[in-house]
């Protein structure tokens, strides 16, 4: 399978568009003759349309330099990822490779043909003084047809997709384009395909008090779709914001938990952890890894005394490939989509009754038990000190959560407080860092002490992580009292 990013954007043109001379836009000096193809694509999706609703398009293609199945990822107008797949000659459905990357987009559903675009191409290259090519331009007489309530569509379209150009490029092609009267869209072929049929589904976030809480968790539930993909095939990235999601959309449900029914949304909580683990074992190895590696590169030759940096390399890839599996097979458990469906319909319908101060209360309360967590953990400099510091963290991310639901209505100071927090956050972060990192040279230097090895290089990057641990905590200190300076929460008073 093959894998790019697209970054493109799409043009409408009006019946009788003539294509501008692109010269001279963002380093263009030679526009190339029009090359023709003919494309013949077919869409799949489920019959409730949920590729499309999160910004998936799966689509068998004929003609063109690309034919096969295609998986592209990803908002019209920003970066793309698009899974490239061969084609047999009598597919009878997608191939079982991209099936698995849309498990968490179709919710574990059948996909079936769900439109038809045949699309009549001439393509230009802009190439500039060297004769690379910065961007393709491509002009489409499109004709769709909706394959379940058969309504068809024509119109022109025109593609700009950077190869070796950047963002100044596209923006000045545009200009360039919307002066001869082309009017960016915003929606893919396959939308304008059966927009009949997604205007039945009405994915808004409620009006209300309620509505902010509903739409930053179901924005947390896109990401971990969006996601889905690129973490099923180990995208480091992608693990992360994945992880990242589950731990937004947790805190939430649980920050506002009286906005739903109880029962189901500990259920989904716990659930919802139970992923979040298998992403953050393959997460805390590729952490470790980079981490343990820089830290090695940083010393001296002469206090690198035996294999470390192989050794560490070797047992870490071994951690990650059973990791990596555990990952695959849980997003393969049909217990997954199982939970995204359950997922979408505790966010789909809110149970309770709430007002603005509900929430601000809320918000208030989450930020004061961080607080209050923080304050007892740097009372507490005994053997538990770095577990309680971490729980603090813990405490801290879920306040900063809650107040990013504030930020749409409360602006730059909910934006402010954020600031704050992350940083406060960051900081425990690095702490706990410091103390994980420890714990793996400990094993580390006890398996290679058993196999004969020379154990000094560990011990001595032990104690460099515990030096800068110690530098940690006047860091977080000085953050804190950043954090809760009155003009920062003013906006946070009852």
């Amino acid at each position: 399978m093959a894998t790019v990013v697209e970054r493109e954007r799409k043009f409408s043109g009006d019946e009788g568009f003539r294509l501008p001379d692109l010269t001279g836009c963002g380093g263009v000096v030679t526009m190339s003759d029009a090359t023709g193809s003919e494309l013949d694509a077919v869409y799949w999706d489920t019959d409730d349309l949920r590729l499309l609703r999160s910004a998936h398009a799966l689509r068998r293609r004929t003609g063109g330099h690309d034919a096969g199945w295609h998986l592209k990822v990803g908002a019209v107008g920003g970066a793309r990822v698009e899974h490239q797949f061969p084609a047999g000659a009598a597919d009878a459905g997608p191939p079982a490779e991209l099936v698995a990357l849309i498990r968490g987009a179709s919710r574990g559903r059948p996909v079936a043909p769900a439109a038809r675009i045949v699309n009549h191409r001439r393509e230009r290259r802009l190439l500039d003084a060297d004769g690379r090519v910065l961007a393709e331009v491509a002009e489409d007489d499109v004709r769709s047809e909706d394959l379940v309530d058969g309504t068809a569509r024509t119109w022109h379209e025109i593609e700009v997709e950077l190869v070796d150009g950047d963002e100044e490029l596209l923006d000045a092609v545009s200009a360039r384009l919307a002066g001869a009267g082309a009017r960016e869209v915003s929606v893919s072929k396959s939308h304008r395909a059966v927009a009949g049929r997604l205007a039945r589904f009405d994915d808004r976030a409620p009006t209300g008090p309620a509505g902010p809480v509903v739409g930053y968790a179901r924005k947390q539930r896109d990401a971990i779709v969006g996601n889905h993909a690129a973490a099923y095939q180990g995208d480091a990235d992608a693990v992360h914001d994945m992880r990242v999601a589950i731990r937004r959309l947790r805190a939430t449900l649980r920050t506002f938990r009286g906005l739903w029914d109880r029962r189901e949304s500990e259920a989904v909580r716990g659930d919802l952890r139970r992923l979040g683990g298998d992403l953050g074992a393959v997460r805390d190895v590729q952490v470790l890894t980079a981490r343990l590696a820089a830290a090695v590169h940083e010393l001296p030759d002469e206090l690198v005394l035996g294999p470390v940096a192989a050794r560490v390399g070797e047992r870490f890839a071994a951690d990650l490939a059973g990791s990596a599996t555990a990952l695959r097979a849980a997003l393969d458990d049909d217990r997954y989509p199982d939970l995204l469906s359950r997922l979408d319909r505790l966010l789909d319908a809110p149970t309770g009754e709430v007002n603005r101060r509900w929430v601000d209360r809320r918000v208030r309360r989450a930020v004061r038990r961080a607080d209050e967590r923080l304050d007892r953990a740097l009372a507490d400099r005994g053997p538990a000190g770095d577990t309680t510091l971490h729980e603090a963290r813990k405490k801290y991310k879920a306040a900063r959560y809650a107040v990013e639901v504030r930020v749409p209505d409360a602006g730059k100071p909910a934006a402010r407080l954020v600031k704050r927090l992350k940083t406060l956050q960051n900081l425990l972060g690095t702490h706990q860092d410091s103390v994980v990192t420890r714990e793996a040279l400990r094993r580390h230097a006890l398996r290679a002490y058993a196999e004969g090895e020379n154990t000094f290089t560990y011990g001595l990057l032990h104690a460099r992580q515990a030096e800068a641990a110690g530098h940690d905590l006047p860091a977080v200190r000085r953050a804190l009292d950043r954090a809760r300076r009155p003009g920062v929460r003013r906006w946070l008073k009852p």
